[in-house]
């Protein structure tokens, strides 16, 4: 069994409760909208990290983060962008489609791939969640949950 812990939309606050909900993970995907280059850090030190670049990530740190990106975990793709509304459809392959941007934590399956908004883990916006995700790769089987911080 893999465990991906997903985490979206930090803007800059990496919270304890986030930190101790991916710790265990075998990877994490941030899923853009960073804030901090230490945030990477952070997370890089509790497992192997994948990260995409968000709107908001203008900073000079940023400019080599991808805007895109793909992981291997437990046998199935995973692709990670920030804002699903610029990807016309899963690459062929990925059975997991992870973004972030929207803030609302979503967790739905079309045409055989799962797609999950992990939400913002970061500052609240409006009166959305703070929320992270994680994902569960079982053999084939694959679940996610969303995870509500506050």
């Amino acid at each position: 069994m893999t465990r991906v812990g997903l985490i979206s939309d930090t803007h800059g606050l990496l919270r304890p409760e986030a930190v101790a909900a991916l710790q265990g993970s075998d990877f994490i995907v941030h899923g853009g909208d960073i804030g901090d280059a230490g945030i990477l850090e952070a997370l890089a030190a509790i497992a192997p990290l994948t990260v995409v670049r968000g709107n908001n990530d203008r900073e000079p740190w940023a400019e080599r983060i991808p805007e895109t990106a793909l992981l291997n975990a437990g046998g199935v793709l995973v692709h990670a962008i920030h804002d699903l509304s610029r990807l016309a459809a899963a690459p062929a392959g990925v059975r997991v489609v992870v973004s972030g941007h929207s803030h609302k934590p979503k967790i739905e399956e079309r045409g055989g791939v799962l797609y999950v908004n992990p939400g913002s883990a970061g500052p609240r916006r409006f009166k959305l969640p703070i929320a992270m995700a994680e994902l569960i790769v079982d053999g084939d089987a694959v679940s996610a949950r969303i995870i509500e911080l506050g």
